[in-house]
């Protein structure tokens, strides 16, 4: 199969929906990912995987639950964080883009979640770049 590059900028000027990842490529078992985020997303966990971010733009926060201790993540573009299998986490922005590397279908919002979804959060194992 023969692959060409994709332009992540002109991914993320091909859809504007927010909290609705677009898959740009695989590798291995893995989607790279990316999204348009603006607001709260839901809390969540993923219970048998770790979850990679990198911020292409703004600023994103991912607040993070340890028990009963709670602690906010502040990352700025081209910062990259992980948040670890099993930890729950809730992540939110004033509007950024971010890129994902999740294993194949992988839900966004996690094994499990807390409480409804906000309407601008989809639960989705990606979409395909269109």
């Amino acid at each position: 199969m023969k692959q060409k590059p994709v332009n992540l900028n002109e991914a993320l000027e091909s859809f504007s929906d927010t909290w609705s990842p677009r898959i740009v490529t695989k590798i291995n078992d893995y989607d790279v990912r990316v999204a348009h985020v603006e607001g709260e997303h839901v809390w969540h966990v993923h219970e048998e995987t770790d979850e990679f971010f990198l911020v292409l733009k703004g600023d994103f926060d991912i607040a993070i639950r340890e028990g009963s201790v709670e602690k906010v993540v502040h990352m700025s573009e081209g910062d990259v964080y992980v948040v670890q299998r099993g930890i729950f986490h809730k992540p939110s922005s004033s509007g950024a883009s971010i890129l994902m590397f999740e294993p194949t279908g992988t839900n966004s919002t996690g094994d499990y979640h807390e409480g409804s979804l906000p309407e601008n959060v989809e639960s989705t194992t990606g979409r395909p770049l269109a």
